[in-house]
């Protein structure tokens, strides 16, 4: 047997269950040694945010603590993985460094990097699967070329073989107690001096917080996800985006756990043994399949990604490169302060510096908002979420806001301008939400007046249809 350590380099993948490169070396039958570098994200534009930050820092805690449960304890460098990874392999003359593939363009080129640095001192690379339900290097459309809608996208993963289930967690690893233990933390550079306001809503960053919201999320809220999800003043989504990001609980954990309700729902309509449905007598298939379908635009979202490496930055649609944005950071800055005069976008805004999270319905409005009204690039908005979101995700941001603007894949139409008051009296009819977030303090008088403000953003969109600038 090779008794030469195996190195397990843990980034977005913060869980010990339904991890496959953890449970590969486990299964080598070698030392395990699991390893965080503190600065893999370095150098990396899109490295994690402020609350991000506050996020990482205790999900990385709460994984040391899991593994050196398990015998193994996490060692915590600071450096980056190019700078770390083959030094540790050589001190420890480690037959091979493993590690679960992340998807964004950046860290593929420094993943390319480890590894070559690697492989030319000797030592193995492997990495796997961990963060998707479908990869995307063979979905392609007929015409031969990625896809750029969703529904054939998601109807042609549907058409595949079910994910893989998920694996389990190794029951013990034999470590070479090199980790810092269950008290493992991050260097002091890497800190945040965000955290989330009292609100009642209370994170619990780490792999045993995100098994226990999926639970709560099943029990509550599947049965009615496709009418509950919709209105910002109720818990009705799932709020895994944070734990689904930084891997804490992987998309085919979440796929099976929803799939079963779905199932025992099922046979008891067809009066066959099944336990009691969550959330009581409602019949959770629909609701499932809504969630489940949420959870392919992640899909979608990770394959644009994948596919348009360059979307974080530029238009989808390249023709929105000559769109007239405005200049307006007076505008910008009261959007940003939730002091824009409209009680549903000020409550969004409101929720995001507090909680770190705004409800998806809201997040459009927002969007929409300063993208359409104030004809402010797209690119500011999603620099400011990624700045204040615990679940601030390239893929699935850059989406959301292109989307929302015209210029993505699948985009929202040109002429869809979301009214924030009509918004505010269909989602949030009764002003729970609004008087929960923005309360009084909300400005009287709107920064822009909607009516015109659409006028000026379809001009502008014609104008950009009929090829003016």
């Amino acid at each position: 047997m090779d008794e030469r350590p195996v190195i397990v380099w843990f980034r977005r993948d913060l869980r010990v269950a339904d991890n496959p490169a953890l449970l590969h070396a486990a299964g080598v039958g070698a030392p395990v040694v699991p390893v965080y570098a503190a600065g893999w994200e370095r150098d990396d534009p899109w490295r994690p945010g402020s609350a991000g930050r506050w996020w990482l820092e205790r999900s990385v805690a709460a994984l040391a603590e899991s593994l050196a449960a398990l015998g193994a304890p996490l060692l915590v460098l600071p450096g980056t993985a190019e700078q770390e990874l083959p030094a540790l392999a050589g001190r420890l003359g480690a037959g091979e460094v493993v590690w679960n593939r992340l998807l964004e363009p950046n860290v593929r080129v420094a993943d390319a990097r480890v590894a070559e640095v690697l492989e030319r001192d000797g030592v193995a690379t492997r990495t796997f699967n961990a963060g998707s339900l479908f990869e995307p290097e063979g979905l392609f459309a007929r015409s031969g070329r990625p896809f750029a809608q969703f529904t054939p996208f998601w109807r042609t993963c549907l058409s595949l073989p079910d994910p893989e289930a998920p694996l389990p967690a190794p029951a013990r690893l034999r470590g070479l107690g090199l980790g810092g233990g269950a008290a493992a933390s991050m260097p002091d550079q890497a800190g945040s001096s965000w955290r989330p306001g009292d609100t009642g809503v209370v994170w619990y960053p780490g792999e045993p917080g995100g098994g226990q919201r999926l639970g709560e999320f099943l029990d509550c809220c599947v049965a009615v996800y496709h009418s509950g999800r919709e209105v910002p003043a109720i818990d009705g989504t799932s709020r895994l985006s944070p734990h689904l990001h930084f891997g804490e609980i992987g998309p085919r954990q979440v796929w099976e756990a929803v799939r079963r309700v779905e199932e025992k729902a099922w046979r008891g309509r067809r009066g066959l043994p099944a336990d009691p449905p969550p959330g009581g007598a409602a019949d959770p298939t629909e609701g499932a399949e809504s969630f489940l379908r949420q959870l392919g635009w992640r899909e979608f979202a990770q394959y644009i990604l994948f596919h348009s490496p360059w979307i974080p930055e530029a238009p989808f649609r390249p023709e929105f490169s000559r769109f007239p944005w405005q200049d307006d950071p007076a505008g910008f800055d009261a959007w940003a302060a939730g002091e824009t005069g409209y009680p549903l976008v000020d409550a969004g805004m409101k929720q995001l510096l507090t909680e770190g999270w705004m409800h998806n319905r809201v997040r459009m409005v927002a969007a929409s908002f300063l993208t359409k009204d104030l004809l402010i690039p797209w690119q500011e908005g999603a620099g400011f979420f990624w700045e204040h979101l615990v679940d601030a995700d390239l893929a699935n941001n850059t989406l959301g806001w292109q989307w929302t603007a015209g210029s993505g894949p699948d985009a929202a139409p040109y002429f869809r301008v979301f009214n924030p008051a009509l918004q505010a009296g269909r989602y949030d009819p009764a002003g729970e939400y609004v008087r929960r977030w923005a309360g009084p303090h909300t400005p009287s008088r709107p920064i822009v007046e909607h009516d015109r403000a659409r006028v000026r953003a379809l001009a502008a969109f014609h104008g950009l249809r009929e090829g003016r600038s």
